[in-house]
């Protein structure tokens, strides 16, 4: 207890009111250094006070720093969720796509329905983020209908531009070679990506045109003839129907300008001028041998003589390659004219302006006959006489065994 006193003192230095005398350097209470030691119970003192100081680190409470923890956690779980939907939705790395993908988009479809076809096909990943971007561009009103081209691996962006960009119109030529059959010319439309069946579209009842209005017999159902061959424009996927209808107009314009009095005086009606033109345009391929050849049709009609060409016969068949069969050249058909006498029941290919000028104007010459004359760019030997054509006849076929058994087309 004696040491209180000193250790009061000590911490109160300096006071005037203290034991010691004043003025006096050398006495208890005169004046000292605040950082110099008193004694030993001026230096005890003075570490008791700094002992009594807190020395201890100040720490979170356990849950509290939990809480934090697991705040942090979600928001990063947030942040990382919030990146991965917004690549996911807007595909910064995504590209155009590869390859060639046409899918059909049903009229009426919405961006969910038509997101989910797209996705089946590998047109875009996701159905979901597609059908959502399209709502958050505002393009599903847009989303047009029918057969669209797209590519695999599209982006959003990319094939909603597509189907929201209304497609380039592109015309087509559809080319008919003259001389083609309606069932060739079918092969050529539904090459040329035009809609609907074209044998369908070419009947009469839907073409607007009656083959009896030119004189051809009531069991005639058939357009095969009034198909003018020529250059048409269409646009893909567009129905065969507007084909047909071009080609009926444009025969209209060409053969109904024809003079028909050649005709009228061999009692022919213009459904067998149409005839004759047909088998002239399967029959020439040389523009000056086209009268010529009507001329022997004519000359035959006239002497009752059956036409014998086999052209007609490969129309019943439906073979333009292989070589006739002693078997097919014996087959009882009206198209064997070989057999029968008179024209074949109908035109057996789709003739052009020529052969039609040519069925109407036959050359005024007595040929009776004609064969292929070798090695000649297609031109044929005429002849009046059956011993003429049967010298033409032997001279086709020693051309035909000297080039190995092949016909003798070559050009001089």
């Amino acid at each position: 207890m004696s040491d209180e006193p000193d250790d009061v003192v000590e911490l109160r230095a300096g006071d005037p009111s203290g034991p010691g005398v004043p003025g006096d350097p050398g006495g208890p209470g005169g004046p000292r250094d605040s950082g110099g030691p008193r004694g030993g119970g001026a230096g005890h003192g003075g570490d008791s006070a700094r002992a009594r100081r807190p020395t201890a680190r100040r720490r979170h409470p356990p849950a509290r720093y939990r809480r934090r923890r697991v705040t942090l956690l979600l928001a990063l779980v947030v942040v990382a969720f919030a990146a991965w939907f917004a690549i996911e939705l807007f595909q910064p790395f995504a590209g155009p796509g590869t390859g060639v993908v046409t899918v059909v988009i049903p009229a009426g479809a919405n961006a969910s329905q038509i997101g989910d076809e797209l996705a089946a096909r590998g047109v875009v990943s996701s159905s979901f983020f597609f059908s959502l971007r399209a709502r958050l561009d505002g393009d599903g009103p847009k989303l047009r209908h029918g057969v669209v081209t797209l590519r695999h691996g599209m982006s959003y962006a990319a094939a909603l531009s597509v189907l929201t960009t209304a497609p380039a119109v592109t015309q087509l030529e559809v080319r008919i070679p003259e001389g083609l059959t309606r069932r060739q010319i079918a092969a050529i439309a539904a090459a040329d990506r035009l809609g609907g069946s074209y044998l369908i579209a070419s009947r009469p009842a839907n073409a607007g045109l009656d083959p009896r209005d030119y004189g051809a017999p009531a069991s005639v159902h058939t357009l095969e003839g009034f198909l003018f061959p020529a250059t048409y424009f269409s646009f893909a996927h567009e129905n065969v129907a507007h084909l047909v209808a071009q080609q009926v107009a444009a025969f209209h314009q060409n053969f109904d300008q024809l003079s028909f009095a050649r005709a009228t005086a061999a009692h022919l009606t213009r459904y067998d001028v149409l005839i004759i033109a047909s088998m002239i345009e399967r029959e020439a391929q040389v523009p000056s041998d086209r009268p010529l050849v009507a001329a022997v049709i004519y000359n035959r009609l006239a002497a009752g003589m059956t036409l014998g060409i086999d052209a007609t016969l490969r129309y019943a068949l439906n073979d333009y390659d292989k070589p006739l069969t002693a078997s097919q050249l014996a087959l009882d058909t009206p198209y064997n004219t070989r057999l029968h006498r008179g024209l074949p029941p109908t035109p057996i290919s789709n003739p052009g302006l020529a052969s039609m000028v040519a069925a109407t104007h036959p050359a005024a010459v007595p040929y009776l006959y004609y064969v292929d004359k070798p090695n000649s760019c297609g031109e044929l030997a005429f002849a009046t006489s059956y011993a003429q054509f049967e010298a033409d006849v032997a001279a086709y076929n020693a051309a035909r065994n000297a080039a190995g058994g092949r016909a003798p087309t070559k050009c001089p």
